[in-house]
């Protein structure tokens, strides 16, 4: 007898068996690649130290020698930002392309990232305040918050009025022009010291954080990414539409509301802190649904924070390394990783049309 083309097909659990073992093994391999990379941060630079050295200086706590705050001042803490910056901006990215249903969409494409830029400008540039002296310290991440919510709020109010996917991106790249404008006037008057400052912010950079940054990023970040993966469920049945998933119970208007302010609060702190840092978030969701082979949210979540804090430490790595001592903005690195994959996009859905 002819054997027909379904015999020759594997077994559908042979086959879901075969999709996640590789799963397993990408985040075993993206994990082990992660440590490595955090561990270039620490043990190479400026300074040369042995790796037995370091190690002491870890173990020990050792902060009153000049390696031992180098270490524990300067390496450690930008190692740990990095990671946790790039995971948090990763996943702000793969919630606002599942939102939008579109491939092209981030936190940077949508003026997220220049409506926070914004606001933190208006602190750093004018010393607003509000009269808030208990929270000064936190007062650009309270600002970027404050940014990116009143620029995806703009884009949302034109969303629903405008349902065609490439009129959308057009308003978040005119949202961060105008952001982007009306943050040159305020430099325009603004004191040459305070311009000073705010120019280095705006180039990116996740070196200078302090460990209370590092907590705040680390705890609510986390807070933040932990909801997420709980939501990974309504996410999918979300990707089949909003009627399919009101069917299965999702409430529509709390859970549209839970994503946009879980990827507002992600890329809003980690710009506050480091500045703003283009293609990651739209890059990475992209990577990760290549890598895991998968459009399943509960493999695509944690996938995107393990590869995009691999891809920010990598980033990182090459911007203080390859022309020290001068230090490269972490925003034209990111360009250089993130353009290409941008316009290979573009280029597949121009064949598809």
């Amino acid at each position: 007898m002819a054997t027909t083309f379904a015999e020759t097909l594997p077994p559908v659990d042979t086959y879901q068996a075969g999709v996640k073992k590789r799963q397993r093994t990408v985040f075993l391999v993206a994990g082990m690649v992660l440590l490595l990379f955090m561990a270039m941060n620490i043990l190479i630079g400026s300074i040369d130290m042995g790796f037995r050295e370091i190690m002491d200086i870890l173990l020990t706590h050792e902060t009153a020698s000049t390696r031992g705050f180098i270490i524990w001042k300067i390496r450690l803490p930008r190692a740990i930002a990095a990671a946790m910056g790039g995971g948090c901006l990763a996943v702000a990215g793969l919630l606002l392309q599942v939102y939008f249903r579109n491939p092209i969409v981030g936190p940077f494409i949508l003026g997220i990232s220049s409506g926070a830029t914004l606001m933190v400008s208006i602190v750093m540039l004018t010393s607003v305040t509000l009269g808030m002296t208990l929270v000064n310290p936190f007062m650009c991440t309270l600002a970027a918050f404050v940014g990116a919510y009143g620029t995806m709020l703009i884009v949302l109010v034109i969303a629903n009025r405008v349902k065609n996917g490439v009129t959308l991106l057009i308003v978040g790249l005119m949202m961060g022009y105008l952001c982007h404008a009306v943050t040159s006037v305020l430099v325009a008057f603004a004191e040459q010291e305070k311009i000073k400052g705010f120019v280095l912010w705006q180039l990116g950079s996740f070196s200078g954080f302090k460990w209370s940054e590092i907590e705040l990023l680390c705890i609510l970040g986390g807070l933040i990414l932990v909801l997420v993966y709980f939501l990974a469920k309504p996410l999918n049945a979300f990707l089949l539409g909003e009627d399919y998933a009101a069917s299965m119970g999702v409430n529509i208007r709390l859970f549209r509301m839970l994503i946009l302010m879980s990827a507002c609060a992600l890329a809003g702190m980690v710009t506050s802190m480091a500045g703003p840092v283009a293609f990651v978030g739209l890059a990475v969701p992209h990577m990760v649904r290549l890598l895991f082979a998968t459009s399943d949210n509960r493999v695509l979540i944690p996938g995107s924070v393990l590869v995009g804090a691999m891809v920010i430490c990598l980033c990182d790595f090459i911007a203080r390394t390859v022309f020290s001592p001068v230090e490269l903005p972490i925003s034209a690195i990111t360009a250089f990783f993130g353009a290409p994959i941008v316009i290979s996009l573009l280029l597949k859905r121009r064949t598809r049309v």
